[in-house]
């Protein structure tokens, strides 16, 4: 496979996030009755990178798509958890992109979280402690 074709490939997933970001920043900044020169004044760049977010342009950056979503009061999660599934290679399932994801995102931030303090306590208990079975030292 050739570099440019795995980098278009590799893309792809980041496009339709993008692409998906757009549009539900441009249904946040609506229902907020906010127009795109207020918003785009208010976030500090032009209306016409604003259109370009809310277009799902490809050249857009994700950090702007963040922005919007962090002034809009938006979950990151229609960003993030799509991420996720292309970390891993996974398609990612375009129902879960209709909804609100922020539950869902609390949801994995909380058993990720809790991954790494039962690992974290696993490697800070003490072998003698773990091994005897109690609790606690007697006093």
């Amino acid at each position: 496979m050739s570099r440019i074709h795995a980098a278009s490939v590799a893309e792809c997933p980041i496009v339709d996030i993008k692409l998906q970001s757009g549009r539900k920043i441009e249904e946040a900044r609506k229902r907020c009755g906010i127009t795109q020169q207020q918003f785009a004044r208010d976030s500090g760049m032009g209306v016409r990178w604003l259109r370009e977010i809310e277009a799902g342009n490809p050249r857009s950056r994700l950090d702007d798509h963040l922005i919007c979503s962090y002034l809009l009061d938006l979950s990151t999660g229609h960003i993030s958890i799509p991420l996720l599934f292309a970390g891993q290679k996974m398609n990612f399932p375009l129902q879960l992109a209709t909804g609100d994801l922020s539950e869902f995102e609390r949801t994995c931030i909380e058993v990720i979280s809790q991954r790494h303090l039962d690992h974290l306590t696993r490697a800070l208990t003490p072998l003698w402690l773990s091994t005897s079975g109690e609790t606690g030292v007697k006093i």
